[in-house]
C-alpha cells in the first residue's frame, strides 16, 4: 500500500493523548485505519507550510509496532515523530519535564532460557540524533527511556533506576524506536513527564484516569505547540 510520501509522520498512542491532536488538527476529516484514526494538516514552519499526517497508533507495544510499520509503508516518511507521555521517577525527573529520548529499552522481557542480558539488548535502540540541530525550542532531559506493556511497578523503580539509569518509563517507544530504527527512519520521541512514581506508589493510580487525562492534557499541549520549531530543526 503507499500514497503520496509524506515526510513527517507524528504518531500517538494514548487516547488521551490523541484527543488533544484531534482537537487541534482533526478539524479537516479523520480517516480510519486498522489501528486508530488519521487526519493530515499542515504545519507552519517559520513561513513554510510543512504537511504532516497525525496517526492515532493506541497503546502498547504490540499496537505501536503494527502501526508504525503501517504508516511507514504508507506514506514513506523521512521523519516519524512520537509525541505522547510517559511516567517519572520519583526523585530522578519532574514531573511535566520532557523527555528527549537517546535510548529505548523494553524492561519487560524475562528470559529463563538463555541469556537475559542478549533479550534485552536485541530490542534495545539507540536513536542517531545528529540531524536534530540545537539549540532546542524546549529545556528537555536526554536520555533512556524504558517502556514496558505495564504501568510503572513502584517497588521495581529503584531497581530501574539502578540497573538502567533510567528516569523515566512509558509503554510504546521501545516499539516504535525499534521499527523505525529497522526501517532506516529518522524517529524523535518526545515524553512529557504526566506523573511520578516512588516508593509510596503512583500519583495517577487513583483507578479513575481523571489525573493522567488532565496532566496528558498539559504535556500534550505544550508538545503541540513546540512541534513546528522542533521541525525547525531537522536538518533535512
Amino acid at each position: 500500500m503507499t500514497e503520496t510520501a509524506i515526510r513527517v509522520a507524528v504518531v500517538i498512542s494514548a487516547g488521551q493523548e490523541w484527543d488533544v491532536v484531534r482537537e487541534r488538527f482533526g478539524h479537516n476529516g479523520l480517516s480510519p485505519s486498522p489501528y486508530g484514526e488519521w487526519c493530515i494538516s499542515p504545519v507552519d514552519i517559520a513561513g513554510r507550510a510543512e504537511t504532516v499526517v497525525f496517526f492515532h497508533e493506541g497503546w502498547g507495544k504490540i499496537a505501536a509496532a503494527a502501526a508504525t510499520q503501517y504508516v511507514i509503508d504508507r506514506w514513506q516518511p523521512h521523519l516519524v515523530v512520537n509525541l505522547g507521555t510517559c511516567g517519572g521517577f520519583e526523585g530522578a525527573i519532574a514531573r511535566e519535564a520532557v523527555v528527549l529520548v537517546e535510548r529505548t529499552l523494553v524492561y519487560d522481557i524475562i528470559e529463563q532460557m538463555g541469556d537475559p542480558e542478549a533479550a534485552l539488548r536485541h530490542y534495545a535502540t539507540d536513536l542517531d540524533l545528529s540531524w536534530l540541530m540545537e539549540p532546542y525550542p524546549m529545556p528537555v532531559q536526554r536520555g533512556l527511556l524504558v517502556s514496558g506493556d505495564r504501568d510503572l511497578v513502584a517497588e521495581e523503580v529503584p531497581v530501574l533506576r539502578a540497573r538502567f539509569g533510567a528516569a523515566a518509563g512509558d509503554w510504546e517507544s521501545g516499539a516504535i524506536a525499534y521499527v523505525a530504527a529497522r526501517n532506516g527512519v529518522r524517529c524523535l520521541i518526545l515524553r512529557g513527564v504526566t506523573d511520578l512514581v516512588g516508593a509510596d506508589g503512583g500519583e495517577a493510580y487513583d483507578g479513575s484516569v481523571a489525573f493522567f487525562r488532565s496532566q496528558a492534557r498539559i504535556v500534550m499541549t505544550r508538545l503541540l505547540d513546540a512541534l513546528p520549531d522542533w521541525l525547525a530543526c531537522v536538518r533535512w
